[in-house]
């Protein structure tokens, strides 16, 4: 998750070319905070419960900032591989130092839209609230490349922002419906997105969220 107030400058926030973790740099010593404060714990848990995963599978997370879902993942199935990628070294480096203990898990550099692993790779793919941050076309790109590192009948498991979002779901809600990039993700944006790069996808649930306003569960599958 990355932080919502830097909505304004997504994607890119200079010096760096992605959002960092926690929105800048500075703030990454409170990120792990920050995603307790705003219920991370559990929206992660649903995300882990809704993707029916197993020991023996291979998943990656997209977006992982400090590695929260890759680990918590990896603590419920242990004989699964798990891969947690992000463009942010210095958050990187905080989740394999949460993860030391741990075998078969691994954190690597990597941005959503240029994914450094072979086609049919993976059985299932994550992502939390990590879509919302790219524009337009690094959306296209990020989907094309879920699509290709899926096997035949893998999935990606997918909550963010958005869906039927409206002002009656708060002042976050109201805000997000200014930024050019959260837009992308209301109503049944992330839907055709997924299915314009080949996925099958379906909205699993949504349900409002005290700070950000409202939270959308995704299934996408790979044909095959």
């Amino acid at each position: 998750m990355r932080h919502w107030s830097s909505m304004d400058r997504m994607t890119k926030h200079p010096p760096h070319d992605y959002l960092p973790a926690a929105g800048h740099d500075a703030f990454l010593p409170g990120y792990d905070l920050m995603s307790r404060l705003f219920g991370l714990r559990r929206v992660h848990q649903r995300l882990i419960d809704q993707a029916d995963l197993t020991n023996g599978q291979r998943i990656l997370e997209i977006g992982c900032g400090t590695g929260n879902l890759t680990i918590r993942a990896k603590r419920a199935y242990p004989g699964a591989e798990v891969i947690g990628s992000d463009p942010d070294p210095l958050a990187l480096r905080r989740s394999q130092r949460k993860a030391k203990q741990l075998t078969g898990i691994r954190f690597e550099q990597a941005y959503a839209q240029r994914l450094p692993y072979d086609d049919g790779q993976f059985d299932r793919v994550l992502s939390s609230m990590m879509l919302h941050h790219l524009h337009t076309d690094a959306k296209t790109d990020a989907a094309a490349e879920i699509f290709r590192v899926l096997r035949p009948g893998g999935r990606l498991h997918l909550v963010d922002m958005g869906g039927n979002m409206t002002p009656e779901d708060g002042l976050a809600a109201r805000l997000v419906r200014h930024s050019p990039h959260a837009t992308g993700n209301l109503g049944d944006a992330i839907p055709r997105l997924l299915s314009s790069a080949g996925l099958d996808c379906t909205e699993v649930a949504t349900e409002r969220h005290w700070f950000v306003g409202r939270l959308t569960y995704y299934r996408a599958t790979r044909p095959g």
